[in-house]
């Protein structure tokens, strides 16, 4: 990227990061909380790692990816700058690939079969490491999207709390197409406070993007993920 190119694009993603930040200290605001209980997650997927570095460089430190074959060398790219990051897989995972995400993501997000968590917890021992791992909650009788039906959340939490190599950090939901997101994100705030009743350490509701974060942090959410908002229209990913 040429200098001016850089610049304009640093400067274009300051605002929109500004921006957003704003919006969060906003709905936070107004449910009663402070914008310190939110992490921002910059999903960054289909744009390239030199955004990935603006952001950082903008103090930006959780990045989130839902394809592992682009995300796995955008992260060897900017490890190799030294960048400190935190890797949040958000996408729908296949057990085959559970290898080559376990070495790089320190989050996956989608765990929604207890062959998954089996497969991650082999796999991330195997590479020696310990991989946060949240149950994805379908809020829809959309398959398609992923998901564990709410039934079935429990079990599958402490199936992920059991596996060594595999820390729960909670749950996570994508809004239900075409419903309102508050009342979708508040059955997950209930589903999330059964799991934290049994594992306390589960605090983590993974939850809004960039067209419904007022609603899921007014229903407790603790990370947004945010890709537009952020970076703007996606682009078509070309390996």
């Amino acid at each position: 990227m040429r200098a001016h190119d850089e610049s304009v694009r640093v400067e274009e993603v300051a605002q929109r990061l500004a921006a957003v930040r704003a919006r969060i200290a906003a709905a936070c605001e107004a449910a009663g909380r402070s914008p310190d209980e939110v992490a921002l997650i910059a999903v960054t997927k289909t744009f390239p790692a030199s955004d990935v570095a603006v952001l950082a460089g903008l103090g930006v430190r959780d990045i989130g990816e839902n394809k592992d074959q682009e995300a796995a060398p955008k992260a060897a790219e900017l490890a190799a700058l030294g960048l400190p990051l935190r890797w949040h897989f958000v996408g729908q995972l296949q057990v085959n690939k559970c290898a080559s995400v376990v070495r790089y993501a320190d989050f996956v997000h989608s765990v929604d079969r207890e062959r998954l968590v089996r497969a991650l917890g082999s796999r991330a021992r195997a590479a020696g490491r310990v991989v946060t791992c949240l149950v994805q909650v379908a809020l829809d009788d959309a398959p398609g999207r992923g998901g564990a039906l709410p039934a079935d959340v429990p079990a599958l939490a402490s199936a992920v709390s059991a596996e060594d190599g595999l820390l729960l950090g909670g749950v996570m939901a994508v809004a239900p197409l075409g419903e309102p997101g508050r009342p979708a994100f508040a059955r997950l705030r209930q589903v999330a406070d059964v799991i934290r009743s049994a594992h306390p350490g589960a605090t983590m509701i993974s939850a809004g993007m960039s067209a419904d974060l007022d609603d899921a942090i007014a229903e407790g959410s603790t990370h947004v993920r945010v890709g537009t908002a952020l970076l703007g229209s996606r682009r078509a990913f070309v390996r």
